[in-house]
């Protein structure tokens, strides 16, 4: 590897940005998608390891490569340290998920309640998000119900490329924060990203149940299986 390729390579991680490194079989030599130009078959196959986090070799246009993406780890960022978030916690580290608990209220944001894989943020949500800069990788789920708390969280969650956004609350709830998020300048296009009520449909009422919809939701928008 040149050094200008790990430069490169140690520059994306850094910035959390995914990108695929194509070694070509048997001379060695190495190529990065997307920071440099590919045949189209090459370009493409780069672009499904990456979306697969998924490494293997391919062969295109009568050349051997292998291809091994070099992503970041994808993250969940919870905002409201409530219950459905304790059973929520352990379900996302255990499909590979960073978990980050976002609360301003102490009282709840405890190592207590959260034991385990977690990172416990208590700055206000928008401040939190925004330190967190959310990218391609990254869910983001609301679960206070308090206006003041999950409002300010979806503001910057619309204005990032998170790949969920999900809201708690009914119907009734998300027609109240749709209107509120309007006054705030975001299109319909942009408020139709927040999956609410939160979660696939599976009849869930308990606080582990609607946890189990919600990991199985933001897997499903991972693996770009919801409609």
């Amino acid at each position: 590897m040149t050094p200008e390729t790990l430069e490169t390579l140690q520059a994306a991680r850094a910035a959390r940005r995914p990108v695929a490194l194509l070694t070509r079989l048997p001379d060695g030599a190495q190529r990065l998608h997307p920071d440099e130009a590919l045949p189209p078959a090459l370009a493409e196959a780069a672009e499904a390891a990456l979306r697969d986090d998924r490494a293997g070799p391919v062969t295109a246009e009568g050349e051997s490569w292998f291809i091994q993406p070099q992503t970041p780890p994808p993250r969940l960022i919870v905002v409201g340290a409530v219950h459905v978030a304790q059973a929520l916690v352990p379900m996302a580290a255990a499909v590979g998920l960073a978990v980050t608990v976002v609360d301003p209220r102490r009282a709840f944001a405890t190592e207590e309640r959260f034991a385990g894989d977690v990172t416990l943020v208590d700055d206000w949500p928008d401040d939190a998000l925004l330190a967190l800069r959310p990218d391609l990788r990254t869910a983001i789920v609301t679960l206070t119900h308090d206006p003041k708390l999950d409002d300010p969280a979806l503001d910057v969650a619309l204005k990032s490329e998170a790949f969920y956004i999900g809201a708690l609350g009914s119907r009734r709830t998300h027609a109240k924060r749709v209107a509120r998020l309007t006054e705030l300048g975001h299109g319909e296009e942009a408020i139709s990203r927040i999956r609410a009520p939160v979660g696939l449909d599976i009849g869930a009422v308990t606080a582990p149940e609607i946890a189990l919809s919600v990991i199985a939701q933001v897997v499903a928008a991972r693996r770009g299986k919801l409609a």
